[in-house]
């Protein structure tokens, strides 16, 4: 399974609009979004993705019934951090400030964030720290979303 990571789309339209294209074009089998969406007008244009969305709430999403309302008429799987998932016998903890993770990495294969507008891919204890980086248009040429295999762990990034 194939999972497409993005964070902090800040209502960036353009920019959701490739991501769908990107993500559309690498046939991954569900997306997570790790907060910051800002306004219902951006899960709108994710609706059109060809992968079911999940996802946690950042501290940018003060808009919270609209978003809301557009995640119920979508389908997609919001909480406020932590989302805890177990997809493909790999266990997931999703949070959109990394400093949401204390003590939550125990038993934790892959730990997804975002917040900081910065690639990161480490290993912590027998965790494995991935964030695409910025794709909200705020850094110029910097553009990025990611995508993970979850039978191999490899985590890479698209650049747009």
């Amino acid at each position: 399974m194939r999972v497409g990571v993005v964070s902090d789309t800040h209502n960036n339209l353009k920019n959701v609009r490739t991501i769908v294209e990107l993500f559309n074009a690498e046939q991954v089998d569900r997306v997570i979004h790790t907060g910051d969406i800002s306004q219902a007008k951006t899960l709108d244009v994710l609706a059109g993705l060809h992968a079911p969305v999940f996802g946690v709430f950042g501290n940018n999403d003060q808009e919270r019934e609209a978003l809301q309302d557009a995640i119920e008429r979508h389908g997609f799987v919001f909480q406020d951090p932590p989302l805890h998932l177990n997809w493909c016998q790999r266990s997931i903890v999703v949070v959109h400030d990394p400093l949401e993770f204390a003590g939550n990495l125990q038993d934790q294969e892959l730990a997804l964030h975002g917040h900081t507008h910065r690639y990161r891919h480490e290993k912590s204890g027998s965790s494995i720290i991935f964030n695409p980086g910025e794709c909200a248009g705020m850094m110029t040429g910097r553009n990025s979303v990611g995508i993970v295999d979850l039978r191999t762990l490899e985590c890479r990034v698209l650049k747009f």
